[in-house]
């Protein structure tokens, strides 16, 4: 889906200032909106993610510490967190919480563009976009979407954490059911081999 213009207002930063699960679960059926450099914006359904407790969840990134590279986790609500998996894929993540919390969402799935490391190459997110807010100005933000309704949502273990012990196995991870969304978009098999250790 495709425009120049559109009059759904961003989500707002009080939106992301709740805990991860909760702002996980919800962004499926929002849109994820990209600005293109030449300034037309794609909107893509949110279709997986995966949520990132904070220090205490031994799979985030948070709990073994603030680095120069974790350290936006440790920030604002509503600020993108990307990093590089492996030296290959961008991982897009959004700060949740209150600060000094580092939790975050990692959007694993939007549109037909399934797979985190694909989603940020398909849609050209790098970076450039680490650190700042997700509004307008930064090319990069989310809008209200479509309500998802409780039996269409899968949750699952999270992907590529077995290191974190007990915590692998927590049910963390959120998916709109492919088979019966009927919302009339691809989203993927729900069953795929994505990147290791795609964390946030």
């Amino acid at each position: 889906m495709t425009g120049m213009g559109h009059s759904s207002r961003p989500l707002s930063r009080a939106f992301f200032g709740r805990p991860a699960d909760r702002v996980a679960r919800e962004l499926l059926g929002c849109r994820l909106a990209v600005r293109a450099g030449d300034g037309r914006v794609s909107r893509h359904m949110v279709c997986e993610t995966e949520a990132y407790l904070g220090a205490h969840d031994l799979a985030c990134h948070g709990s073994r510490g603030m680095t120069a590279r974790n350290a936006v986790m440790f920030g604002p609500a509503g600020v993108w967190y990307v990093y590089l998996c492996y030296g290959m894929h961008w991982m897009l993540n959004v700060v949740t919480g209150p600060v000094g919390v580092p939790a975050a969402v990692l959007i694993r799935g939007v549109g037909g563009h399934v797979g985190p490391g694909r989603l940020t190459r398909a849609l050209s997110i790098d970076k450039r976009f680490d650190g700042r807010p997700t509004v307008r100005p930064t090319g990069l933000w989310f809008e209200p979407g479509r309500l998802v309704p409780p039996q269409f949502v899968a949750k699952t273990p999270r992907i590529g954490v077995g290191y974190a012990g007990a915590w692998a196995e927590k049910p963390l991870r959120f998916l709109v059911d492919p088979e019966t969304l009927g919302f009339g978009e691809r989203v993927g098999q729900r069953n795929r081999r994505p990147p290791r250790r795609t964390e946030a």
